[in-house]
């Protein structure tokens, strides 16, 4: 599927995935410490270095978490709340893309994972400055080859996640597969998702 995004200059809004239920962690991964605060607040901090504005997707009456974004001051306005989360991340996806809150002139979205803080800053703005070369394409880095996160949506893409039937962002990124532009990258982070213990400590090595 062709994508025409709207020609404007480049201006990125972020979403950070944080309504997983930590399942295979065996506690909340978002609150879980990183760098002298939390991951959640790491990644706050991250993206807002990088994004005009940056939202957060929780799950509904996550006590803990709410009390950790009003712990790092994260504004109330930029909470989004996934009601359903049993859905899947795609789910998280779908709620921010119809998410009213987003401000005006923003082109493009990154989809952050809740369970990458250990990117490199250097990957990030890579890829974020490689959308900026490619505004009309999906843009992901890779890792030997292969699509990895975030993915960075041009707005007519991210405008399609509305009322979307797919059940992930893989099936949905496929009815766009020629719009799809991967730069690669030498990042060992891009190949780790913080999903288990093992991987928390794998990732603080980082």
């Amino acid at each position: 599927m062709a994508v025409m995004s709207e020609r404007r200059q480049f201006s990125l809004g972020a979403v950070i995935l944080a309504a997983g239920g930590s399942s295979r962690m065996g506690r909340p991964k978002m609150l879980m410490p990183w760098e002298g605060t939390t991951v959640l607040g790491h990644l706050i901090a991250r993206w807002t270095d990088l994004a005009g504005q940056v939202a957060v997707v929780r799950a509904a009456m996550d006590a803990g978490m709410e009390e950790e974004l009003n712990r790092l001051k994260f504004s109330t306005k930029n909470r989004i709340t996934n009601c359903d989360t049993s859905r899947g991340m795609f789910s998280s996806i779908r709620c921010a893309a119809e998410w009213g809150g987003w401000k005006r002139g923003l082109t493009h979205w990154a989809i952050a994972l809740g369970d990458q803080p250990h990117l490199r800053p250097a990957t990030l703005k890579a890829v974020i400055d490689f959308a900026k070369r490619h505004p009309d394409k999906i843009c992901q880095p890779s890792r030997e080859g292969r699509a990895r996160h975030p993915v960075l949506l041009p707005r007519a893409v991210f405008k399609e996640l509305r009322g979307s039937n797919h059940k992930t962002l893989k099936e949905f990124l496929q009815v766009f597969a020629d719009d799809v532009r991967l730069i690669e990258l030498d990042d060992a982070g891009l190949e780790v998702d913080i999903d288990r213990p093992a991987d928390y400590e794998q990732a603080r090595k980082m």
